[in-house]
């Protein structure tokens, strides 16, 4: 099954519309704030090469900030969504 995961922080806007996207669209996710989570904020660093959030990783996708389209796209790829 695919996975996704959505690194955010508290205090981010954009992460709660990514989030709040991804449960209307009924995916579900994985949600890691990497503001109290500094493992999983240098895994976050890894995958994306930079520091902001959101990050959203779809089954191995990375995408850096709120980027509808691309979700869509991915989750389409993956069959996440019809």
């Amino acid at each position: 099954m695919s996975k996704v995961i959505v690194y955010s922080t508290s205090t981010c806007p954009y992460c709660v519309m990514a989030k709040n996207w991804l449960k209307e669209k009924k995916v579900e996710f994985e949600d890691v704030n990497v503001g109290i989570n500094q493992d999983r904020a240098r895994e976050m660093i890894d995958k994306s090469g930079q520091m902001g959030v959101p990050v959203i990783d779809i089954d191995g996708a990375v995408i850096i900030g709120f980027d509808r389209p691309k979700m869509e796209s991915e989750l389409k790829k993956k069959k996440l969504v019809k």
